[in-house]
């Protein structure tokens, strides 16, 4: 269930992230592979690489989070703003990922936020980010812009199969660059789409809204106005709450994983019914060569726990399992081009979306 204004996690492997296996690491391959791969805790490095440091998730997720603060401080409802939510593209043969989503009488912002640092520069369809005068590396990036409309399109096509018809032009594409390192040429900065740092407090003070606003959308019809009615606004509210954002992985060293929980072969899970799986290994003595010398295989304990349903004292479970200690759970790591293996002593829970 998606949980409006969620941080974003400051582990890294958001994007980027890891591996869990007790054999040796071995020198990875430059040619793409399409078989699964066992997830190294140890590749999960706390420091961003050169290359992907015009927007390492640390750098992002800090923004991101002081962001989101600026954003409760001018009035936003929480459940009007909804973070990394995942729309299935014009196909469906896939999602793409919209930073953030504000629902407001003007309409429905679309943003993608980026913490590129550097001078950025466009050719072609191709965005160009230059790191620094030292390194003199440049990254291409696909037109952000050109990407977020695209998104913009898919959510509004999302909201109508749930039922909830909007006006294109209800639907605001914006990209938001955190950073007040990112240089922009004169060509990027006549960009409507384009919010800068510097223009950032400005773009956030617009969404805030004075009485005389407030009083004609609660009594003007919305086809006078131009504003989105209150009806419109809670029928988007209801289907973006149902919309799915990340699955995490929460292993026992406090790590945390981004991705798709793809299964177990030794569990069944109704994603629809399950919010949260937690994992109990057998301890250290179920654990010794002994008991496997007698044939006794260690088990661990999978507490499923219903989804939308809490209490101060006691969660409602939807189901129960014990699975071997040697089972591996397949999760496909976001940015990741192939389903990895996590062992299911190293993990303590995973949390999955809707």
């Amino acid at each position: 269930m998606h949980q409006p204004l969620a941080k974003l996690s400051t582990e890294p492997s958001t994007q980027p992230l890891t591996k869990p296996s007790t054999e040796p690491v071995t020198q990875p391959s430059t040619e793409p592979s399409t078989q699964m791969s066992t997830l190294v805790p140890t590749h999960l490095s706390t420091e961003p690489s050169v290359q992907s440091s015009t927007q390492s998730p640390a750098h992002l997720a800090n923004g991101f989070n002081d962001l989101l603060g600026k954003i409760r401080n001018i009035g936003l409802k929480s459940e009007d703003v909804f973070c990394n939510l995942r729309i299935p593209n014009q196909f469906q043969s896939g999602k793409d990922e919209i930073s953030l989503v504000i629902l407001t009488g003007r309409g429905v912002f679309c943003i993608d936020v980026k913490d590129w640092r550097g001078e950025v520069t466009q050719q072609k369809e191709k965005w160009h980010v230059k790191l620094g005068e030292e390194d003199a590396s440049v990254r291409q990036f696909a037109d952000p812009v050109q990407a977020i409309k695209a998104k913009a399109t898919n959510l509004r096509s999302h909201l109508q199969r749930g039922a909830v018809s909007l006006d294109p032009a209800h639907f605001i594409p914006r990209v938001l660059l955190l950073s007040p390192d990112c240089l922009l040429s004169s060509q990027l900065q006549t960009r409507k789409e384009v919010v800068t740092h510097a223009h950032l407090n400005a773009f956030l003070r617009s969404f805030s809204e004075d009485f005389m606003t407030w009083a004609m959308d609660a009594f003007l019809p919305c086809w006078m106005s131009g504003h989105l009615s209150y009806r419109q606004l809670w029928d988007a509210r209801e289907v973006l709450s149902r919309t799915g954002t990340w699955d995490q992985v929460r292993l026992l060293d406090g790590r945390q994983l981004q991705g798709d929980y793809r299964g177990c072969q030794h569990l069944a899970v109704l994603r629809q019914e399950t919010e949260e799986l937690e994992f109990t290994g057998p301890g250290i003595l179920a654990s010794l060569p002994l008991w496997e010398t007698l044939g006794y295989t260690p088990l661990v304990a999978v507490t499923m726990y219903r989804r939308g349903v809490r209490s101060l004292f006691f969660r409602p479970t939807s189901g129960t399992a014990s699975i071997p200690q040697c089972s591996h759970v397949v999760f496909r790591i976001e940015g990741e081009e192939a389903d990895g293996r996590i062992p299911v002593d190293h993990i303590h829970s995973i949390s999955l979306s809707v």
